[in-house]
């Protein structure tokens, strides 16, 4: 069992029996869309920091973070003590959008983390708790303004699970049984160096999926119709944590001023210092039009908004609503985690250790014939498990193998460590871990990831 902050002393007595119950409930009594569950069967009964407990006694070092949510871990102090002011002071918890000192606070924290020149002009609107949502809106706030309906995209995008945001993700399996969809959008190439859309790679490649998108939209007979907006992530999780190229970026935001589309940053994972930046479009200079925020700025609880120039303000009341924008808990375990996040310099905390942590990734291609790229961006990182026996393609990526990565999980999750897996195959172990995650921590996820590619390589592969 490995080490933990949790009081063992005060741990219940573990009832393995009891916790098998729960599990087969679940599997009788839930929907076929389940994801985690299926691969981690955990019932966690406790958690603190980045140490998850199981009803059946185990300790776990969570990489996975609700998804990147956590961004202080389980249960951090600053956010206990939020929620607990709220409870204690008999506040609304429910306000639909009304004012509130919460939402007050919480929209002054958020404005100060923003980079200045955006915050001087920005609009928040408050959306539904989840991120797909604000996705939504981002969309609908673009075509309004704009008064045109196209889309740009990027292929290996993820966005959401709602019809627009699903749309303009690039997942093909969750669009397939829904007729119609994506009609408006154009899929444009991203730049991911390892399996290049174009067989290039590197600088070279990032220049083409430039100029490539610059010249399709340029061009009168590309058939494609002014856009409302271009919606691109910072770093592309689900699509296997792929950084958006800093001068790509850049060269997309010429792009989308010079056609009057507005750039919106969908910064649900890459936000609150997740890639060594407050935001992910900082590393790029970049001023997007339209900033798409969930996950962390919840301190673990739902809430999601977009923020966006004030020119763009378009909406009439109630254009875009929902029951729950943003509950007082939320706001104020929100407002805490970013004032800890800015306070105790965690981006720049994330930015040092995910360098080193990304170094350490990348000496495992020397170790092991199963390690492909290693790639990332502060605490969001990944390794591509690919297929040493298959044919590579022409800048030398070996297939990848998703059967693979998943014994890497596996055996990763015998060993008390929870990571995620991702990408376009689904082959890439993924690194999420709180950015309170110490250098301790830290080493031992890694030691207990090759361990699990080594134990998973000599089952597989023989």
């Amino acid at each position: 069992m490995l080490s933990s902050d949790v009081d063992q002393a005060s741990a219940p007595v573990p009832d393995r029996a009891a916790m098998r119950g729960i599990l087969d409930r679940q599997e009788r009594r839930e929907s076929a869309a389940r994801t985690y569950a299926r691969r981690f069967p955990v019932v966690p009964v406790r958690a603190h920091g980045m140490t998850v407990e199981g009803a059946d006694g185990r300790c776990y070092l969570d990489c996975l973070s609700g998804a990147g949510t956590l961004a202080l871990g389980h249960n951090h102090p600053v956010v206990v003590d939020a929620l607990r002011k709220v409870l204690d002071s008999g506040r609304m918890l429910h306000t639909l959008d009304l004012a509130t000192p919460e939402k007050d606070d919480f929209t002054d924290a958020l404005l100060a983390g923003l980079p200045r020149a955006f915050a001087e002009r920005a609009r928040v609107q408050f959306c539904g708790p989840a991120g797909t949502d604000a996705v939504e809106a981002a969309l609908k706030l673009s075509q309004t303004a704009t008064g045109r309906g196209g889309l740009l995209a990027f292929t290996g995008a993820y966005h959401g699970m709602t019809l627009g945001a699903l749309a303009v993700s690039g997942g093909v399996a969750a669009k397939e049984p829904v007729t119609g969809i994506a009609a408006d959008v154009t899929r444009l190439p991203f730049p991911y160096s390892y399996r290049c859309p174009f067989g290039i790679g590197g600088e070279q490649g990032e220049h083409v999926a430039a100029e490539y998108a610059a010249r399709l939209l340029d061009d009168p007979s590309g058939g494609v119709t002014p856009a409302a907006a271009l919606l691109v992530e910072p770093v592309q999780g689900e699509g296997g944590v792929v950084p958006a190229p800093d001068g790509w970026l850049r060269r997309l935001r010429e792009l989308t001023a010079r056609h009057g589309t507005l750039m919106i940053a969908d910064e649900v994972q890459t936000g609150a210092g997740r890639t060594g930046a407050m935001w992910g479009v900082q590393h790029s200079g970049v001023l997007p039009d339209i900033m798409v925020m969930s996950k962390a700025i919840g301190g673990g609880l739902p809430l999601a908004v977009i923020a966006y120039r004030d020119d763009l303000d378009v909406w009439r009341p109630g254009a875009h609503a929902g029951t729950f924008r943003g509950t007082t808990l939320a706001m104020a375990a929100g407002a805490a985690t970013l004032r800890f996040i800015a306070a105790e310099r965690l981006a720049e905390r994330a930015a040092e250790l995910g360098e080193r942590m990304l170094a350490r990734l990348r000496e495992l291609r020397g170790r092991f014939a199963s390690a492909g790229d290693a790639r990332g961006r502060g605490l969001m990182l990944g390794l591509e498990i690919v297929d040493p026996s298959g044919e590579p393609d022409a800048l030398g990526a070996l297939p990848a193998a998703p059967l693979l990565a998943r014994r890497v999980q596996a055996e990763a999750l015998r060993a008390g460590v929870i990571v995620e897996l991702g990408g376009r195959h689904d082959a890439v172990v993924r690194l999420l871990p709180p950015l309170t995650i110490t250098d301790e921590e830290a080493d031992r996820v890694l030691a207990v990831l090759a361990d699990a590619i080594g134990t998973a390589e000599r089952r597989t592969l023989r």
